[in-house]
């Protein structure tokens, strides 16, 4: 197993790493911090400092003073209250995301849980045992993390390398006893911005395969439309300075040099319809945004997101209450990608459109084999179209949302977890269109390559999609070949 190691902060590549299998480490370094905040917190404890979530209660009762004896009870009482999510659970790479945003936010130091707390965490991950987290409920934070507690104390419920077990069961099966939760580690448990930032990690690592995917796609069907490349060439996309554009263009005339089919489509037209002369436009604009959107995720995880922050030293303690838990850029960043990449899905579906549309394509109608008697892929422009409005309804932002809750304590909510849940549905949905047109592309190749040589970084990717699925002659259900080309697109790099 690869090993990903903290020592001052991770990336959110790094996240999404652990989420697909790799583990995760603490240098001592980190170990350091993690052991001083600890004693920090003993030292509130010990002195009575009035400190929130400590020696207070939560929320709306953060003027409740809790005495010595009740703190480790409240611990426990934050966790069994603050879990009450709902819905489908989310996929066990999410869940690890989650845990390894959690860890990182507590190997800055300032939060003050026990090492005993990170190891258990960290056992999570490096054994491969998955809490049960419903994906729906949060407002910001605070439930799935709860959700992943439970299971630290011996409650809850969790998959261990296929076994679905309770709790206490599953840290037993990893040779763990339930956690005892000291002051203030309830609290830090359910607290912090990880279940976001790890979802959004996860979410960033499956855009940028998909935009990767959707650059190769678009070549294919530009091939097979037979496009006018003046439009991309280097000197003419500088006229609009992007580091996207200019990617996305570089990697269109990579794919398309030496193609026959372009070279005997020179001239036919004026110009092409903008799904196809606007691609690098499109998908250079959902790379900035990837770009811009990953940055903001690397500031998350190398800020501290607990409320309180404790800080000094054990001699001479601190303790900040503050808002560090709420992330409006995290949320934002999310609900930013979320309408590029459905801006990205909804040029795919215009594109498949004009690939089996016999009133534009100069192809057999909907790319049937017997058109007449097969249909061909009429009705799979269908479901893109259906999940192009699927993804325009998930694109409203999340965090123009409202709710109030703690009796108006809690009076402004940003909704990251909410923007991530979204973007991950999104992705769900673009995978599928881009699916879509893949197939369709692939097809409309089946039908062009007597006429002229295809280039060879097209030819890459149909021979890739060919070694799969065979051309289709209304033989079997389409949709099957649909999810398999889903599952492609999720777990490989484009071909070269």
């Amino acid at each position: 197993m690869a090993m990903v190691t903290i020592t001052t902060t991770l990336s959110w590549r790094d996240i999404a790493s652990v989420a697909e299998g790799d583990g995760l480490a603490l240098s001592q370094d980190a170990w350091d911090r993690v052991g001083r905040a600890r004693r920090i917190v003993d030292s509130l404890v010990e002195r009575g400092v009035r400190a929130y979530g400590v020696t207070t209660g939560v929320g709306a009762l953060s003027d409740t003073v809790v005495d010595r004896d009740a703190q480790s009870r409240l611990s426990r009482n934050i966790v069994l209250s603050h879990a009450c999510g709902v819905g489908p659970l989310l996929a066990a790479r999410e869940v690890r995301a989650v845990i390894a945003a959690q860890i990182a936010n507590f190997a800055h130091g300032h939060s003050g849980v026990r090492p005993e707390v990170v190891r258990h965490l960290k056992h999570l991950l490096n054994d491969h045992c998955i809490p049960d987290v419903p994906s729906r409920g949060s407002a910001g934070y605070l439930i799935h993390n709860a959700h992943i507690a439970l299971v630290l104390i011996g409650e809850g419920r969790a998959t261990v390398r296929g076994a679905h077990l309770t709790g206490r069961q599953a840290l037993a099966q990893i040779g763990l006893e339930p956690l005892v939760l000291a002051a203030k580690e309830g609290l830090s448990l359910v607290n912090g911005t990880a279940c976001a930032t790890g979802l959004t990690s996860v979410a960033l690592a499956r855009a940028e395969r998909l935009l990767d995917w959707a650059d190769a796609i678009a070549a294919l069907t530009l091939e097979a439309a037979g496009c006018q490349m003046t439009a991309f060439d280097e000197a003419v996309l500088a006229l609009r300075p992007s580091a996207g554009i200019a990617k996305v263009g570089a990697r269109l005339r990579a794919r398309l040099a030496g193609s026959g089919l372009v070279a005997a489509a020179l001239g036919r037209r004026t110009q092409d319809a903008l799904s196809l002369r606007a691609i690098p436009h499109a998908h250079g604009a959902a790379w900035d945004v990837f770009d811009a959107a990953g940055r903001t995720v690397d500031r998350e995880l190398a800020s501290v997101t607990d409320n309180p922050a404790v800080a000094g030293t054990p001699e001479d303690p601190l303790v900040w209450s503050e808002a560090h838990a709420v992330a409006p850029a995290l949320g934002q960043a999310a609900d930013s990608l979320a309408v590029a990449i459905a801006q990205i899905a909804a040029m795919s579906e215009r594109r498949i459109d004009r690939l089996v549309n016999p009133l534009v394509s100069g192809l057999p109608p909907f790319l049937a084999s017997d058109a007449g008697s097969h249909s061909g892929f009429m009705i799979a422009q269908y479901t893109a179209a259906a999940l192009v409005n699927d993804n325009r309804r998930l694109a409203a932002p999340a965090a123009t949302d409202g709710g109030l809750t703690s009796a108006l304590q809690e009076d402004f909510l940003a909704h990251p977890t909410a923007a991530a849940n979204k973007l991950l549905s999104i992705l769900d949905n673009t995978e599928h269109i881009l699916g879509i047109e893949l197939m369709a592309a692939v097809q409309a190749q089946d039908f062009l390559v007597s006429t002229a040589s295809p280039a060879s970084g097209t030819k890459a990717i149909r021979d890739f999609v060919r070694a799969h699925i065979d051309r289709y002659d209304d033989d079997r259900p389409l949709g099957y070949d649909i999810e398999l080309l889903r599952s492609l697109i999720a777990e490989h790099a484009p071909a070269l």
